[in-house]
């Protein structure tokens, strides 16, 4: 790949509205001049979910329209493109949220071809890579590139590891996979995690060791910060990506395609059920677009023969016969395929979902699902360890939700800490928690920055695994971290301290313990559902608060909304038997079909207006994720609860003060 020529502008992505608007007028700023740089940029505000139903040169108009500065949007459509950027520079944890690809392929669209920032989130980082467009950390950069001084592909790859930096030679992934990945080795038998190996080894270690891939780049014992490719047990991805993902591989291969292991393809409509009702796709005219990607997928599963889970719309539901198996992709991969020592990518940050069963789950972006499709290969950098240790007992009302919450607002966490890392969460609040609420932990690590979490399995994995799915698992004495494992850091919480917490709106570490609000904030919406919170211990929570509330002639408080969507359908069949039905219909619920919806603003439950409040339990609250409005994030109870008080409250507040007659 050629080197960067100093050909073009640098935008600098301050945290100043009135910097950005001289830069979009065609005034030059220095790094001193623009003053300090935003942090947290997230995926959502490069590429806001309505932009997602482009794949093509179509994105390189929008990057960064979705920017929050000083409460405006000041970067619009095209603006980077006719800037005539080259480079972008911002703060800490830049690109958090999202696994999209969209992102960094809006960037380099538009003609960005480096970002420098003071630290990158670990997937949008290897989307960049993965497509060519460089990353940096190095601020030195800037000045020569405004000096009119080249800069050479030596300099921009220094400091990565190997595999990153032969990818970016190569020009991206698939040049790189075509040229290294074709006849790709089978992981070594036993390989350095066999019994005597050596040294002692963590589960998430042992794991990938044995599904490393024997290639001429990548080493066969990998050590943390290695690139390796690994062969996966599962790839699963959904209709966002899906398009996407058969472009580019017919761009690159022509057609048919020979993919590796068809068998072991899931492939899921979950983000689609309710775009007809979705504010930012019906204001944007999006729907047919979404309708087109939708049938992009179709006809790539068709033409493939891969397994596909269809959405579930109203109609469809009543109509069900109980045959249709639906629901978000990551929750439906730990109700129906993850397994205990295994290991399942997707094409989503959630992935980590799964790695409450003991398995080894992360997210990916299209380029390298594309690449596992056709060569069984993933790529992954090999990350360090964080051991979580959970002491004490959780009080009555204090869920996983409230856990995790806890830790986005720790300031190592808040400073990346936890960035890239795997968050093994292990202490005896561990093994009192369900695998439910397990997998609240460990789908969250995308929120804290982590390359994935992970909880060993034990007696609760085997019964969760018998109930929900019929499997008799054995657990094998491998399944556990040795002692003398080595980690990055610990993090210790005594959980018998924690209270009901709430994030405030704009980024999931913005949590603060209920109790220490002063004011307590009305609100508009009230949602509960999400991979997150969809699941059945959360629809037990709610129905706990709802029962309550029904039983006392209590309703949602006027003036707001109480959308309630199940994860799965599994979930619905089980609210159903349960007949928590009637409890959520007293109290005056909005009941949603198994999907994503206003999580990732494409459905009810997102707001219209930038002056609407909501109450959530998703797992991220960035601008503009759940449409124009505040979101605070909480608990299942919490949300439950704010939905009848008509504020943010805990359930155990809201039943104090009907016990005190206010």
């Amino acid at each position: 790949m050629d080197a960067i020529t100093p050909s073009g502008r640098v935008l600098f992505l301050t945290q100043s509205a009135q910097q950005l608007e001289r830069q979009m007028r065609g005034e030059a700023l220095t790094l001193e001049d623009a003053g300090p740089l935003r942090d947290d940029v997230s995926t959502d505000e490069i590429t806001p979910v309505p932009i997602l139903t482009h794949y093509d040169d179509k994105l390189g108009r929008y990057p960064y329209t979705g920017l929050k500065v000083e409460n405006t949007l000041p970067i619009g459509a095209d603006a980077v493109r006719q800037g005539g950027f080259v480079a972008t520079v911002a703060g800490n944890r830049y690109g958090k949220g999202s696994s999209r690809e969209h992102s960094p392929a809006a960037e380099k669209l538009a003609g960005i071809r480096l970002v420098v920032a003071k630290s990158f989130e670990r997937i949008y980082r290897q989307n960049a890579d993965n497509i060519g467009l460089f990353t940096s950390t190095d601020f030195g950069l800037l000045a020569r590139l405004q000096g009119g001084e080249p800069l050479s592909v030596d300099e921009l790859v220094a400091g990565r590891d190997a595999l990153a930096a032969a990818i970016l030679r190569a020009g991206g992934l698939l040049r790189f996979g075509q040229a290294h990945l074709r006849d790709v080795g089978a992981p070594a038998p036993g390989g350095p995690a066999a019994p005597g190996a050596g040294r002692p080894m963590t589960l998430f270690e042992k794991i990938v060791a044995r599904h490393v891939l024997a290639t001429a780049v990548t080493p066969s014992q990998p050590t943390a910060g290695d690139g390796i490719f690994v062969r996966a047990d599962w790839r699963f991805i959904h209709e966002y990506y899906t398009g996407m993902c058969a472009h580019m591989l017919h761009a690159a291969f022509g057609k048919p395609l020979a993919l590796r292991d068809p068998n072991r393809i899931v492939v899921f409509e979950d983000h689609t059920s309710y775009v007809g009702e979705s504010p930012a796709h019906l204001r944007g005219g999006l729907v047919p677009n979404v309708m087109a990607m939708v049938q992009a997928q179709r006809r790539f599963v068709e033409d493939y023969g891969l397994r596909l889970h269809r959405t579930l719309t109203e109609d469809e539901a009543r109509a069900d016969d109980g045959t249709n198996v639906a629901g978000i992709s990551h929750a439906m991969m730990a109700e129906h395929y993850a397994l205990p020592g295994q290991i399942v990518v997707g094409t989503d940050s959630h992935t980590p979902h799964s790695g409450a069963l003991g398995c080894v789950a992360f997210g990916v972006g299209t380029t390298d699902m594309a690449n596992a499709f056709v060569t069984g290969a993933v790529r992954m950098t090999m990350p360090e360890s964080l051991r979580v240790r959970l002491h004490g007992a959780l009080q009555a009302g204090v869920t996983a939700k409230d856990i995790v919450l806890h830790l986005l607002a720790l300031p190592q966490i808040r400073a990346g800490a936890g960035v890239g890392k795997v968050f093994e969460f292990t202490g005896p609040v561990i093994a009192s928690l369900s695998i439910d609420e397990r997998a609240t932990l460990t789908n969250m690590c995308a929120e804290l920055g982590g390359f994935t979490g992970i909880v060993a399995p034990d007696a609760e994995t085997v019964r969760f695994l018998k109930e929900r799915r019929g499997v008799d698992f054995e657990l094998e004495p491998w399944m556990r971290s040795d002692d003398g494992a080595q980690y990055a850091g610990e993090i210790e919480v005594a959980c018998g301290a924690l209270t009901p917490r709430v994030a405030r709106p704009g980024d999931p570490g913005n949590g603060v313990a209920m109790a220490e609000l002063a004011e307590r904030t009305r609100i508009d919406i009230a949602y509960g559902g999400s991979c997150t919170a969809g699941k059945r211990e959360d629809f037990d929570h709610y129905h706990e608060v709802l029962r309550w509330a029904a039983d006392r002639g209590l309703s949602v408080s006027d003036g707001v909304t109480l959308y309630l969507q199940f994860g799965t359908t599994a979930v619905r069949d089980y609210c159903i038997r349960k007949g928590y039905m009637a409890a959520f219909e007293a109290v005056g619920a909005r009941i949603l079909q198994p999907s994503c919806g206003a999580c990732a603003n494409c459905g009810p439950g997102s707001s219209v207006q930038a002056d609407q409040v909501t109450v959530s339990s998703i797992n991220r609250n960035f601008p503009g994720r759940s449409g124009p409005g505040e979101v605070w994030l909480a608990s299942p109870p919490t949300v439950a609860a704010s939905a009848i008080a008509g504020r943010l409250v805990s359930f155990e507040e809201l039943r104090a003060e009907v016990v005190q007659g206010r």
